[in-house]
């Protein structure tokens, strides 16, 4: 694959199995950009997640993979470009909106409620089921099944969230997501800085999803675990895209990982 050969701007492309080319993405992102005051973060990102589908978006730090997440749920207040989610024009939608559309969040920090109990976290999640457009109910989500997948918060419904490891409120607040029932989630550096028993929670947690039918927009650095979970990689570098294939082309392509992934 000739790395150097590609224009800054031009992704490099990989070809996908027909199979995937023809499912009709659930969120399709194009010429994203967004700003940061009168620093501009993002150039142009374009993207799509299908139904069912785990995308990893890599790269170094500062390369706007967070940016990127927070822009599509609406968080930023300067940005630009064409967000269509399920059908439904995202591109001015206020977080809320982007949330009732079926579009779930879960941020680095993680931003659970440090007074309230882990079931009462979960409940300020809950919002009603949902059906796929071309019918069918999309998965349900209750506590009883997030403990199932999630023991360990099983085993602590009445702690307070301030209480508990940074790796047991991840999990919360990726709980907390799916109470809402989305469609997709958007998971920002789930690895990041959890013992490695919890990050391998989270890998079966991911592909318990993906086997559900639910899609993740992955914010990731970690290539080992985005490897295990993902489908497909886009790698971003100041705020652009680099490169986007399959994950298994990415693995195996050492000019890309040690021109934008290697530290």
């Amino acid at each position: 694959m000739a790395l150097y050969a590609v224009p800054t701007q031009t992704p490099l492309q990989v070809p996908m199995p027909m199979s995937e080319t023809t499912i009709e993405p659930l969120l399709e992102v194009s010429g994203l950009a967004a700003w940061y005051g009168a620093a501009q973060i993002l150039f142009g990102v374009e993207l799509d997640v299908r139904r069912g589908e785990v995308v990893a978006l890599m790269g170094r730090n500062g390369a706007g993979k967070s940016t990127t997440l927070k822009a599509i749920m609406g968080m930023i207040a300067k940005r630009k470009g064409r967000i269509s989610f399920m059908g439904k024009d995202l591109s001015r939608a206020a977080p809320h909106e982007a949330a009732a559309a079926g579009l779930g969040y879960v941020p680095e920090d993680r931003r659970i409620f440090t007074d309230l109990t882990v079931m009462e976290n979960l409940e300020v999640g809950r919002q009603p089921s949902r059906a796929w457009p071309s019918g069918g109910l999309a998965p349900v989500w209750t506590p009883e099944r997030l403990f199932d997948l999630f023991p360990n918060l099983g085993e602590m419904p009445d702690r307070p969230g301030g209480r508990m490891s940074g790796g047991e409120q991840q999990m919360l607040a990726v709980a907390r997501t799916l109470m809402g029932n989305p469609y997709l989630v958007l998971l920002d550096e789930p690895s990041e800085g959890v013992a490695p028993v919890i990050v391998e929670q989270m890998a079966h947690m991911i592909l318990e999803l993906k086997e559900q039918g639910v899609s993740i927009l992955l914010s990731e650095q970690n290539m080992h675990f985005a490897e295990l979970v993902s489908d497909r990689a886009y790698v971003l570098e100041r705020g652009e895209i680099r490169y986007e294939g399959s994950m298994e082309a990415l693995a195996a392509n050492e000019d890309v990982r040690r021109a934008y992934l290697s530290v």
